[in-house]
């Protein structure tokens, strides 16, 4: 139930409401309406025309956030945190409640009415409230409540407020519109592909140079000496309270499950899959050249190669359903597999295509779906589970250290030495009670540790793009440092394998950087790679390099600067383990009116990030129509209400 209500109002209008002004805190707002003569009722926060955000209200939005907020930073306690920042995070919290408040305000001036008979349908349709037969059912509705510490008019309330905001902004999103000339620019400028001859020549593709002399070992040895140390090591200690710590004292019943089970009956009875190269074509003549082609044994590259002016796609393990034709979803599903197929007219245009694969239906027995089941539904209870344990666990570990973690929190223990790389000295990894990004973090915390400081509760959360917010939490940890063991320079008779090693791994990039080079000089000369390459060379002929479809292997930097070559132009890459040398052999428009499915794509997406943009505006505006007023003592009554000190 807890998590239903964080998703109800993270997904929900609200949600968008809250995301789009979390930064814009009291933007134009005066001073002199936190300072004014207004009446000081400390049990209202703030007011928004007739609506109030109470002291209440804005304490447990404090206690959700500022506390997470802190452990996110390091610190054991929002009380930690410096004032300034505490400051803004409340003024954050704060702005949040009253965009809110500002878009149902904004409802009652427009005269918005939500019947009662639509709040009603709305939360029987709720599944957190149906019992076994489908329906809405009274006492599990009365449990999940009670569960949650909300009352029956609160989530009434909350519910009325939802259908009340999505009735403002959904209009408003949906009269967003993008011209056919914007999506096509867009459309021609993602799907614009280069045709490329590409050929890799790996390092280690290169022979092995011979040991060198002596002298020349021990030269190469004293100018790379970081690569001959022996890695720091240090002994820690560490509890770790995360999903999989906890799932073995989380329960999941046999009727939970059946009811997740049956729930989920498409993908325990999974329909027949089927992967499927398909090539669109404005004409009949067009689609028949390429079957002509095709059927003559080219490759799925040289059709696209050869497919200009048509939209050449690939499915993979794709339903019926996903195919965007009715007659297409007839023929790809009754042809034989490894037999280009076609021309076909469909509704989109006509056809070739070729099935590559077929994944027979399959049902799941419930009996072997169990396992996957429980997991699911431990997984989904565990952030609740511990974001109720995470209070505890920093209490035990402020009373007495690692030492005193109680056994029925669920949290794990461990303890010994590694490196840098969470590596032991047998050259193993550290069993750690974590992996991924959770154990990347808990490494990285070990050294940056000083030796001896006093250890705090952090949560990890997933990684996150630079500028976005924080990824969802993966876990708790603390972490002990008790004995750090310097990395030290080995001597060279110690490590002169590795440095014959390195020197030869060296020696052999350095090969390839000329071979690739002479190939790229002669490349620019000959027209390209064609031409120049020698005989028996791989040469890969005819790769498709698209915006919308990066291929794999080749980095974003090297895709860029061949998306910006004209044909006939030739370049040289390196890459983690090889040199690449590539010319560009041909560029492709593809028809917007022959793949339909990607223009739409386009400007749905296109439409959805204007629809953003309008709503976001809209927010704004309602600043200036529905002022807010601040009530300083009802603030401080919230923030000391919500733990954090007298609210100065």
């Amino acid at each position: 139930m807890i998590s239903f209500l964080r998703h109800f109002v993270v997904d929900s209008w609200i949600g968008r409401v809250l995301a789009l002004v979390i930064f814009v805190a009291f933007v134009g707002w005066g001073i002199g309406d936190v300072i004014s003569g207004m009446a000081d009722d400390p049990t209202v926060a703030a007011t928004v025309g007739s609506r109030k955000i109470t002291t209440r209200d804005l304490a447990a939005a404090l206690q959700a956030e500022l506390p997470r907020m802190a452990q996110r930073m390091g610190a054991p306690d929002a009380a930690h945190l410096p004032a300034q920042f505490r400051q803004q995070m409340a003024q954050e919290v704060l702005q949040r409640l009253i965009g809110q408040a500002q878009v149902l305000e904004a409802g009652n001036q427009y005269g918005l009415v939500v019947p009662d008979q639509a709040v009603r349908d709305e939360i029987f349709a709720m599944p957190y409230f149906k019992g076994l037969n489908g329906a809405f059912d009274r006492n599990i509705f009365n449990s999940k409540l009670a569960q949650a510490g909300m009352t029956e008019k609160r989530l009434i309330g909350l519910v009325h407020d939802d259908l009340a905001g999505r009735a403002i902004m959904d209009p408003i999103s949906a009269g967003a519109h993008i011209s056919d000339l914007v999506v096509s620019r867009v459309y021609g400028f993602e799907t614009e592909t280069h045709v490329v001859d590409l050929l890799h020549i790996p390092f280690a593709s290169l022979p092995a140079p011979a040991i060198p002399a002596d002298d020349i070992m021990r030269r190469y040895y004293t100018n790379h000496p970081w690569m001959f140390r022996s890695p720091e090591y240090r002994h820690a200690r560490i509890v770790v309270l995360s999903p999989d710590t906890v799932a073995s004292q989380i329960p999941a019943t046999d009727e939970e499950m059946h009811r997740l089970y049956d729930g989920q009956s498409e993908r325990f009875h999974a329909p027949e899959l089927r992967s499927v190269q398909l090539v669109t074509a404005p004409d009949e003549a067009t689609a028949q050249a390429v079957a002509t082609i095709w059927k003559g044994g080219a490759g799925w590259s040289q059709v696209q190669a050869a497919a200009k002016g048509s939209a050449a796609v690939e499915f993979s393990d794709t339903r019926a359903s996903a195919l965007p034709s009715e007659a297409l979803q007839k023929a790809v599903f009754s042809a034989p597999v490894e037999t280009v197929q076609g021309p076909q007219k469909t509704e989109t245009g006509w056809v070739v295509f070729r099935v590559t694969k077929v994944t027979p239906p399959h049902d799941t027995a419930f009996d072997d779906a169990k396992i996957t089941l429980r997991d699911e539904i431990v997984r989904a209870r565990a952030p609740d589970a511990i974001s109720s344990r995470a209070p505890k666990l920093q209490d035990a570990i402020a009373g007495g250290g690692l030492d005193s973690i109680p056994a029925d929190l669920g949290a794990a223990a461990a303890s010994g030495s590694l490196d840098a790389h969470g590596m032991t000295k047998d050259g193993v990894p550290a069993p750690l009670p974590a992996s991924g990004p959770l154990r990347d973090a808990i490494v990285a915390k070990i050294f940056g540790q000083e030796k001896g400081a006093p250890p705090q509760l952090i949560e990890a959360t997933a990684p996150s793009k630079p500028g976005q917010p924080p990824g969802p939490s993966l876990g708790w940890y603390a972490v002990s440092v008790d004995e750090i063991t310097p990395g030290q320079e080995q001597p060279f008779d110690a490590v002169r394998d590795k440095v014959i090693s390195a020197w030869q791994t060296d020696a052999r990039r350095h090969a390839a950087d000329q071979q690739a080079t002479a190939l790229y000089v002669a490349s620019k000369k000959q027209g390209g790679l064609a031409a120049s390459a020698p005989a028996g060379s791989p040469v890969q002929k005819d790769v498709m390099i698209s915006r919308a479809r990066p291929p794999e292997g080749l980095s974003q930097e090297f895709m860029e600067t061949i998306m910006h070559m004209a044909i006939g132009e030739s370049t040289m890459s390196e890459d983690a383990d090889s040199f690449i040398v590539a010319t560009v052999t041909g560029i492709q428009h593809p028809d917007p009116k022959a793949d339909s499915l990607g223009y739409g794509r386009v400007r749905d997406g296109m439409t959805e990030s204007l629809a953003s943009d309008i709503t976001s505006a809209y927010i704004h505006s309602l600043d200036g129509r529905f002022k807010a007023k601040i009530m300083p003592a009802g603030v401080r009554a919230a923030l000391s209400e919500a733990g954090f000190g007298d609210g100065t």
